[in-house]
């Protein structure tokens, strides 16, 4: 089975002006394909051929792991973003201000986590024993290979912002939180309490 590129879950300029068509352009069609493109010339022909990203990502290492997760983590950034206003689920809204007193202190704790995470990465919030955690991964590392469930992510590669933003990944990280995040999807993951799939 061959893994798709998925399609972007909304227009190539619905994100503008934060995050523009040429970025998207970019950053799906070039950077999100080409880890398509060299996971399944990896997976060809072996043992995990027909295996879905998720079961890759987890048991497999080296450039193998970097390609499957990057696809996965691309995936999951793409639906982390939306170009509607979104808020959180009763429920989730609920367990912001339990486990972080507030809305602005889980943005504020997302923001040193994505604007302070060394080169690059990934700055996630995730369910971790029960309680909402915001953590990093480096470079192509991803929430689902550890025992916590991913609700949203900020990609911190130069690639998800150079062209807009040059080198200010402050400025594109509160361009994101102040007007992207799909709560919705959050709240979604957050409900069901299991990891998104990416799309056979």
């Amino acid at each position: 089975m061959t893994i798709a590129l998925m399609p972007l879950p909304y227009a190539q300029d619905a994100l503008e002006p934060h995050i523009s068509a040429k970025t998207l352009e970019i950053h799906h069609g070039a950077h999100h394909k080409t880890y398509v493109d060299k996971l399944n010339a990896a997976i060809e022909g072996t043992d995990n051929a027909g295996k879905s990203v998720e079961e890759i990502s987890k048991s497999a290492s080296g450039p193998l792991f970097n390609n499957a997760a990057q696809v996965y983590n691309h995936g999951f950034y793409w639906h982390s973003l939306s170009p509607e206003k979104t808020e959180p689920s009763e429920s989730l809204a609920t367990a912001i201000k339990n486990d972080f007193g507030s809305m602005d202190a889980l943005l504020e704790a997302l923001s040193n986590e994505a604007v302070n995470h060394f080169a690059s990465g990934w700055a996630w919030l995730v369910v971790d024993g029960g309680k909402l955690k915001v953590i990093s991964t480096h470079d192509a590392g991803t929430a689902i290979t550890s025992d916590v469930n991913p609700l949203l992510t900020i990609d911190v590669w130069e690639h998800a912002y150079y062209i807009d933003q040059m080198n200010k990944r402050p400025a594109y990280v509160k361009a994101v939180l102040e007007n992207l995040i799909n709560w919705k999807f959050a709240s979604d993951n957050f409900d069901r309490g299991t990891a998104w799939t990416y799309p056979a």
